[in-house]
């Protein structure tokens, strides 16, 4: 791992968050990973990555960001969740916890989920077994809990699955963390201010995994891939540094001077001729 992922990923961890309810501690090793503590890149990364492979490489392999609007504003949503609200909250059945820690071996893979919800699947000294695969025991708190990831994203359900994948992911560190199965969870949009469901089915568990791969390869390559513009750039706020007009694959530096020029020239022609 280069220096700047230790760095990125040393950022997402613990510091003021708050840690998963009945995980083991930082350090405690965990089974079946194909990672080590070395190797966690930004689970945030994921969510870059399958919306645009040069905007992931951008951020996290050059370390170049820019706001807009739109990344303001979902910047102060997500500070509205991890900083203005209690970090654990006890609301009857349900257990709120926010900013929370999370990690995952298989994935490799080091981030914060905004909200970790508990809901009470029985109460002390009614324990199924047909739910120990779903739920678990919590400090401070009788009965059993199920665990449901919950993820703010400031604008609307996008046409791919990028916010999906970073849900899935969450599920998945949880899932280690806590020895638990997790069998759905939620994404919140602020433009519509509703949920919307997740179920974290084999499909998305295979393309979560596939991208946590894919992460991985273009860390270890070092290299910002090209792309062809796309309407979804004219939203991205490194739309100016990217420049996908002069740096999609075909094109190059050269090229785009030459063309540049030759315009320049024509402009010059039609104005003398004027």
């Amino acid at each position: 791992m280069t220096q700047g992922a230790r760095d990125l990923a040393r950022k997402e961890g613990p510091g003021r968050m708050a840690a998963l309810p009945g995980a083991p501690s930082a350090g405690a090793p965990l089974p079946g990973g194909c990672f080590t503590e070395d190797d966690l890149l930004p689970l945030s990364a994921l969510q870059h990555l399958v919306f645009c492979e040069r905007q992931c490489g951008l951020m996290f392999i050059d370390r170049v960001w820019r706001d807009n609007s739109l990344t303001l504003e979902g910047s102060h949503m997500h500070r509205r969740v991890h900083e203005e609200a209690p970090r654990r909250e006890l609301r009857g059945d349900l257990l709120i916890a926010r900013g929370v820690h999370l990690r995952s071996l298989t994935l490799g893979v080091v981030g914060v989920a905004d909200v970790v919800e508990f809901h009470r699947a029985s109460p002390p000294g009614h324990d199924s077994k047909e739910a120990l695969d779903v739920t678990v025991k919590l400090a401070g708190v009788g009965g059993r809990w199920r665990p449901f990831p919950v993820e703010y994203k400031r604008g609307k359900p996008k046409r791919d699955r990028c916010d999906e994948v970073q849900l899935c992911a969450q599920a998945i560190c949880i899932e280690e963390m806590l020895g638990v199965v997790l069998m759905d969870g939620a994404l919140f949009y602020g433009a519509s201010q509703r949920r919307h469901e997740v179920v974290f089915t084999a499909e998305l568990r295979e393309e979560t995994c596939r991208v946590s791969r894919r992460l991985h390869e273009l860390f270890a390559a070092g290299t910002v891939p090209r792309v062809e513009r796309q309407s979804k750039c004219k939203s991205c706020s490194l739309v100016e540094i990217c420049r996908p007009d002069v740096t999609g694959p075909g094109r190059s530096a050269r090229r785009y001077l030459a063309n540049a020029a030759r315009i320049a020239r024509r402009e010059e022609e039609e104005e003398e001729a004027m």
